[in-house]
């Protein structure tokens, strides 16, 4: 049996979650997630805790056990406080701008790169080089912030790149002329 899934999931006074059949709504006053579940658990509802089970006895079913209690979790998080990443770009002449309903990104290519910004997910930009991406649902966040990266991942010679806030580039030294 999963530890995490046997965790109840605590549900604040300002979020409403509503389970029927084989999916679940969790909706606050930041949004509205939806999500459907396999069959191999059941999500049930007492007062202000939400607890998953799972209906078998398998390997597999203990994972989507875990599984399905942090996804819910997040789900509840998510609509009463939301999620925050930053990224951080590094470089000579490197900068980021948001125009309409695209962030622009000049990160040492001939072109520039205009990546949309999905529905449900904010992006603002601190200077020129400090992206700010956040929305309510945790999935989108990290996939957009992971997507940006991709453009240009940070390199271990001079630094340059696009990398998390909180993320560390160990350093390389280079090539040296002399003997």
């Amino acid at each position: 049996m999963s530890r995490i899934g046997k965790l109840p999931v605590v549900v604040p006074q300002d979020v409403k979650v509503t389970i029927t059949g084989n999916n679940i709504i969790v909706e606050g006053k930041k949004g509205k997630l939806e999500r459907k579940f396999r069959s191999e658990v059941s999500i049930t509802q007492e007062n202000n805790l939400v607890h998953v089970k799972a209906n078998e006895d398998t390997k597999e079913a203990s994972a989507y056990h875990g599984l399905y209690r942090t996804l819910i979790n997040n789900m509840v998080k998510g609509v009463s406080e939301g999620f925050k990443k930053m990224l951080i770009i590094n470089g000579v002449g490197y900068r980021a701008e948001v125009v309409g309903k695209s962030l622009i990104l000049n990160i040492g290519y001939s072109t520039q790169f205009e990546y949309p910004i999905l529905e449900g997910l904010t992006i603002t930009v601190e200077g020129n080089n400090k992206l700010t991406i956040s929305g309510i649902d945790k999935e989108r966040v990290g996939q957009t912030c992971a997507e940006i990266r991709s453009f240009r991942k940070p390199e271990p010679y001079k630094g340059k790149g696009i990398k998390y806030e909180n993320e560390v580039v160990r350093r390389k030294v280079g090539k040296s002329g002399a003997k």
